[in-house]
């Protein structure tokens, strides 16, 4: 960089740069965001010129800033920081949406500059809370977070839900910086260019808000200033700008979202032509480390007595304290019904690692994810039924490679009166769907517990679902549980049929067993805590000995228990006849008992299956006769 610039002269070289080469980036992959990219060029050009502190040679710095770009869609602007500030080179910007490009259409954190992935507007700024969070709590450290939101996503309830938490947390190391451009994708967006209805409602959340022109240089500069001078509340940067700002042609216009410049040679020339700027941004400051929490080193899980009773959901709160006490990286997080999740155990135990979500489930995803971007190991509960409100923060998350652990209580119709409101009946396709996920379901306490460390240090989305109900505790402590694996609970070598199972609908299907033993009907059963994924060696062999599987879920009949056990066998030559009994009316009020028979999932229905399964069996030709 030219030394004889001043600082304003520079900022304007370096916006003219982002903004050239958000057109040149966009323009050599034929498609693309360089409008909205433009729009934010100046912003982005003084954070990263002055305010912004990061080593791109250090990205796990944990001193290092967080720059996360809500508008993901501006990835070419993104992408163009990068040159500017050395971390790649002209060429690989060139490659841009290209196949084997790690410059995505939108940004991910195959870049290692990229904290999550963002695209799916109204998540960014969730997460920046997350992170944020998590360097006040848990970091205990002074680095700042920065999150670029755009005008549009701001209809989101997303984005107020993590209004709401910032300022609850007092986190004032967070910035958001909202880029009103006025324009969205089919037009004018719902407030267009009045920034005192984002700057009042961000007040009246307890925010600081400070409204400039986003494109002059002087006020963003003064605006960066304040926001860091700011103290006990987080700062909202609401900044006027221009869509395609520069380029006479797009500028302002509607109809040019998402599309490369139509000459793009022309605009660059009006912005003054092709620039190769470096500049070196701030390395992180001062030498603390991230806070680490002294625990024991030794995991002791509790232990249930065999013939006893005991709720999953609790063993995932006693199993939850005891993994607590033994790996100091682990934090919970709940949705405000702790006593029902059992979080509210942790909360006691370990109250400077949990954090109350309240009701915001999306919010709670958000900060859980924001947590493993720092290296914390999240553990966050709620109610199954009310995972789904945040089911596109899940999908995203896998998208982030995002490590996090969501135990959902209360699920199907066992939950009893309450009725189908509360009932998770769509919970296991929900998670079987996201990529490289785990779900499981275990069947006792002492299998939930066992389990719990194994989540701990499981890659991806991991989602246990855990019973309300009591049920029979069937393992004795300290029995070993992995990932991926079943048990057999019950086999001979007689056996007409297996029966598989898994939690609430395991102990149906042995008291069935049990039923059929004095018809004089061998049955197997299997418990298939693992859904995903699924043993698919013991139900093949289970399968060839027995000849027929019925599989008995609390859950829809679509993409549950059933649904994984027939895509065990959907590659083989060879398939066995499997019956799925899973709920398929809508449920209403009635006693945990009495939902389970008229769902047709206790053990007088499986019994009633099963027997109608062996039989079918039995008389040659009859099932090709059915019709």
């Amino acid at each position: 960089m030219d030394g004889t610039m001043n600082d304003h002269e520079m900022w304007s070289e370096l916006a003219a740069q982002l903004r050239v080469d958000s057109i040149r980036s966009s323009s050599a992959a034929g498609s693309g965001h360089p409008t909205s990219s433009m729009s934010a060029a100046d912003l982005l050009a003084v954070l990263m010129a002055k305010y912004l502190h990061y080593d791109f040679d250090a990205p796990d710095d944990p001193r290092n800033d967080h720059l996360i770009f809500s508008k993901g869609h501006a990835s070419p602007l993104l992408y163009a920081v990068y040159k500017a500030a050395g971390a790649i080179t002209d060429a690989e910007m060139l490659t841009f949406r290209k196949a084997g490009s790690r410059l995505e259409g939108h940004p991910t954190p195959i870049i290692p500059w990229v904290d999550v992935a963002t695209g799916s507007l109204g998540q960014g700024l969730p997460i920046s809370v997350g992170v944020a969070l998590a360097g006040k709590q848990l970091d205990r450290l002074p680095f700042r977070t920065w999150c670029l939101c755009g005008d549009s996503e701001m209809a989101e309830g997303s984005i107020w839900e993590a209004f709401e938490a910032a300022a609850f947390h007092g986190l004032d190391h967070l910035t958001a910086i909202v880029d009103v451009n006025r324009l969205g994708q089919t037009g004018e967006t719902m407030h267009g260019w009045d920034l005192d209805s984002y700057a009042g409602r961000a007040r009246a959340y307890g925010w600081h808000a400070i409204e400039i022109d986003g494109h002059d240089l002087a006020a963003v500069d003064a605006a960066f200033t304040e926001a860091t001078a700011t103290a006990d509340r987080p700062t909202v940067i609401v900044a006027r700008t221009e869509k395609g700002h520069g380029v006479a042609a797009v500028a302002n216009k509607n109809g040019f979202h998402g599309k490369p410049l139509a000459d793009p040679e022309a605009a660059i020339a009006e912005l003054g032509g092709e620039r190769h700027l470096t500049i070196t941004v701030n390395p992180p400051e001062g030498q603390a480390q991230p806070q680490r929490f002294e625990v024991s080193g030794k995991l002791e899980l509790p232990a249930y007595e065999p013939g006893s009773s005991e709720a999953t959901r609790k063993a995932y709160g006693d199993a939850l304290v005891a993994l607590g006490s033994a790996r100091g990286d682990v934090v919970a997080l709940d949705g405000e019904v702790g006593n029902s999740t059992y979080s509210e155990l942790f909360a006691k135990a370990h109250p400077e690692r949990f954090v109350q979500a309240y009701i915001s489930e999306q919010q709670m995803v958000a900060m859980a994810i924001g947590f493993q971007v720092r290296g914390w190991r999240p553990f966050a509960a709620t109610f199954a039924a009310f995972l789904s409100r945040a089911y596109d923060f899940i999908r995203m998350g896998a998208i982030s490679r995002a490590n996090i652990v969501l135990a959902g209580s209360h699920a199907g119709v066992s939950i009893g009166e309450d009725g189908p409101s509360q009932m998770a009946l769509e919970d296991l396709a929900m998670f079987r769907a996201v990529h490289g996920s785990t779900v499981l379901y275990p069947s006792d306490a002492n299998q939930t517990a066992a389990l719990l460390p194994h989540m701990a240090e499981r890659e991806g989305i991991v989602f246990m679902r855990t019973t309300r109900e009591k049920t029979p505790v069937i393992y004795p402590p300290g029995e070993e549980f992995e990932i991926g694996g079943s048990r057999v609970v019950r086999q001979t070598d007689a056996d007409q049929v297996t029966l598989v199972g898994a939690g609430i609908t395991l102990h149906e299907a042995m008291k069935a067993a049990d039923e059929l033993a004095a018809d004089g009907i061998a049955a197997r059963v299997i418990d298939c805590y693992s859904i995903k994924p699924i043993d698919a060696t013991t139900l093949r062999i289970a399968a060839r000995e027995t000849g027929a599987i019925l599989t008995v879920e609390d859950h829809w009949p679509e993409g549950g228990l059933g649904d994984a056990v027939m895509d065990a066998f959907a590659g083989d030559d060879e398939r066995p006849p499997i019956v799925k009994l899973a709920v398929r009316h809508m449920p209403g009020s009635a006693t945990p008992s009495e939902q389970l028979a008229l769902a047709g999932i206790d053990a007088g229905h499986i019994a009633a299956a099963a027997r109608e399964l062996a039989t079918r069996r039995s008389i040659p030709h009859l099932e090709e006769s059915r019709p």
